[in-house]
């Protein structure tokens, strides 16, 4: 998992939240960015954030520890988002879920807080 540093001419910079190194990605690379991501529900889809939010509530803020087996990722993703779809939504999903979130939350960079919503400028014409 890496954080956008800056935009080059061909490329973006990006820093390695586990190393620190940083490195270019260019356009031919494939890259998603955590906001795009979301989870399949049994009625549709919830952002990645929303899924944060849920474990940082479970949580009371802090990080998550729950082994890895199967059985145990499947009843904390119970908890955090009961209407996960279950076919769809894969243990390997959930452990790479719980990783990021760990991740942002040592790195403090896990902004879970509602965007305001601007203003609309009026115009005088």
């Amino acid at each position: 998992m890496s954080k956008l540093i800056s935009e080059a001419k061909n490329c973006i910079i990006v820093e390695s939240l586990v190393t620190g190194k940083r490195m270019p990605v260019y356009s031919s690379s494939k890259v998603s960015a955590l906001a795009d991501i979301a989870i399949f529900t049994e009625t549709g889809e919830v952002t990645l954030k929303q899924v944060f939010k849920n474990i940082s509530v479970k949580e009371n803020g802090g990080e998550v520890v729950v082994k890895d087996s199967g059985s145990d990722l499947k009843a904390y993703f119970e908890l955090v988002l009961p209407e996960y779809d279950k076919n769809r939504v894969y243990t390997s999903d959930m452990k790479k879920i719980i990783q990021w979130y760990n991740l942002l939350k040592k790195n403090n960079l896990l902004n879970l807080e509602e965007e305001e919503a601007k203003p609309e400028e009026s115009v005088k014409e």
